[in-house]
């Protein structure tokens, strides 16, 4: 590794969310990512749903640069429900979302983190294992881009920083797609 590597300063603070009792979480035990991120959220379904809620957003608000979400199974639900219900202030520091694995069925924890089938505010990547099943109107309404998530890493424990390189090529792409479409719809903003 390079000097220039090894300092080189992490872009995004990484917040984890997992569901109570997962040792070893889907982007552990997948990618090699490090099991918890620099906050890390316990899920806490049902009617602790607020108190989880209150948490994320002190997370979010602590974090000293942009913030990548990432979360898995029902955990997926639970950052959607939040980043669409959330304050504005608190969801316009999230640079996206790496979610994995969500439950695409009806389910009583699911149900509980129901929320207005709007597309997410920030650039979101869905990566699924079974992509079939990780569809239905709830995870569609995201407007995230589904990977095949079978992908695994050997060796070393990776450092967050591929995470973070996989939201800086989404976001890059969301932002050229946005100009595009500006451009398109009015010719006089070329300069």
């Amino acid at each position: 590794m390079s000097i220039a590597t090894a300092t080189m300063p992490d872009r995004f603070s990484i917040i984890t969310i997992a569901a109570p009792g997962v040792e070893s979480p889907a982007w552990n035990a997948r990618l090699r990512w490090p099991s918890q991120g620099d906050e890390h959220v316990v899920l806490d379904g049902g009617e602790r749903r607020s108190i989880w809620a209150a948490q994320l957003d002190a997370a979010v608000m602590r974090a000293d640069r942009a913030v990548v979400l990432v979360a898995e199974g029902i955990g997926c639900h639970a950052a959607s429900w939040w980043a669409r219900l959330s304050p504005a202030n608190y969801v316009s520091r999230v640079a996206g979302a790496l979610l994995f694995d969500p439950p695409p069925t009806q389910g009583r924890d699911r149900d509980a983190f129901a929320s207005p089938a709007i597309a997410l505010p920030f650039p979101s990547l869905v990566l699924a294992e079974d992509l079939p099943s990780a569809t239905g109107p709830a995870i569609e309404s995201w407007g995230s881009r589904l990977i095949d998530g079978h992908r695994r890493r050997e060796g070393d424990l990776r450092p967050w920083r591929s995470a973070q390189r996989l939201i800086e090529r989404v976001t890059n792409r969301v932002i050229e797609r946005d100009v595009a479409r500006i451009l398109a719809l009015n010719p006089n903003a070329r300069r």
